[in-house]
């Protein structure tokens, strides 16, 4: 991967700072840098909380929206579940009352002070309002083997699709696999964190820890990567998204376009999550789907929504350290096309 210049990424850099409309893996704004390439817009928004080796994953799916552009599509309409994050059952219709009809729904589940009557609360309640629905629940790595079994045993009675990441670790995926299986409870498992956070993403496949796997394009390092990552793991794959504006969702959307099958609905439609966005053409669910387009940041909307100067510097500071990272990881001999 050829990664340009600091300079020229601090050229068409801008900082914004959206507001959500509920809170989501614990922040009420979601903050983003975006970069301006001869291709296209890209998006570098790691979490504050991921250090600069892992952030730099996320600077070369940038970068390969700006610089490289993605590969040819297969399908230019890409099916998306609603999502509905860790919220008082009552306040479920309000949520999927902003995606419009869809076929699929993830819920956030296993969030830190609620219980698991507040989780069936939820799922029942999305049950209800969906009948035909495929569920999904996502648990990130929140309950450990026991109440993980416990729970998906209960959340079952609903007919879920699938329960992402239920534990944190791999060994931990296996052994809730094994003993649900064993038990007769027919729950599939998918892993997402055990794909991006590990060294080796592809050690779940070879550990037969998950049923399918949660795909990232900006946390696994661009769309081809993912594409290879997907093939070599053999297994299903979902593409996911890391709250991104529509300039990451376009990312997202771009992975799920390239991939020879597409069993699940993405989750992609994320944007709806947000009360404000980059572009006045939202990347925004249409009938349970999202069309292939192009993203073009507005300069209002990105003028309007600037992160503070502090925040901003914040950002800016990061690049600096990521870029630098990353450009000397690619200047090793040894280092892989799709290394990161």
């Amino acid at each position: 991967m050829h990664i340009p210049d600091l300079e020229e990424l601090l050229a068409g850099a801008h900082v914004v700072s959206l507001p959500m409309r509920v809170k989501f893996r614990g922040i009420l704004q979601r903050e983003a840098l975006l970069l301006n390439g001869p291709l296209g817009w890209g998006e570098f928004c790691p979490f504050p909380e991921y250090g600069d080796p892992e952030a730099s994953r996320w600077l070369a799916s940038a970068i390969e929206a700006g610089w490289q552009g993605f590969p040819e599509p297969l399908r230019t309409s890409i099916p998306v579940n609603a999502t509905v994050p860790a919220v008082a059952a009552d306040r479920v219709p309000e949520i999927l009352a902003r995606f419009g009809r869809v076929d699929a729904v993830k819920i956030k589940v296993a969030e830190p002070g609620q219980t698991l009557d507040d989780d069936a609360a939820r799922v029942d309640a999305v049950r209800a309002a969906f009948p035909e629905a495929a569920i999904r629940v996502d648990a990130n790595g929140g309950w450990d083997v026991p109440a993980a079994v416990e729970a998906l045993t209960r959340l079952a009675g609903v007919g879920l699709e699938y329960a992402e990441q239920p534990v944190p670790d791999i060994a931990g995926l296996a052994e809730v696999r094994r003993r649900l299986r064993a038990a007769g409870v027919p729950v599939l498992i998918a892993a997402d964190e055990s794909v991006r956070k590990e060294d080796d993403p592809l050690k779940v496949a070879r550990a037969g820890a998950a049923d399918l796997i949660v795909v990232k394009v900006a946390p696994l390092g661009g769309v081809r990567r993912a594409l290879d990552i997907v093939a070599q793991a053999g297994l299903p794959a979902v593409v996911s998204s890391a709250l991104d504006t529509s300039v990451g969702i376009r990312a997202g959307l771009a992975l799920a376009a390239a991939l020879p099958e597409l069993p699940y609905a993405c989750g992609l439609g994320t944007v709806s999550l947000l009360t404000a966005d980059v572009t006045t053409d939202s990347l925004v669910p249409d009938d349970g789907a999202i069309r292939l387009r192009e993203v073009h940041a507005d300069p209002g909307l990105l003028a309007e929504y600037a992160a503070a100067p502090g925040r901003r510097e914040w950002w800016l500071d990061r690049l600096r350290r990521v870029h630098a990272l990353l450009a000397a990881r690619c200047a090793e001999p040894h280092v892989h096309r799709n290394f990161i």
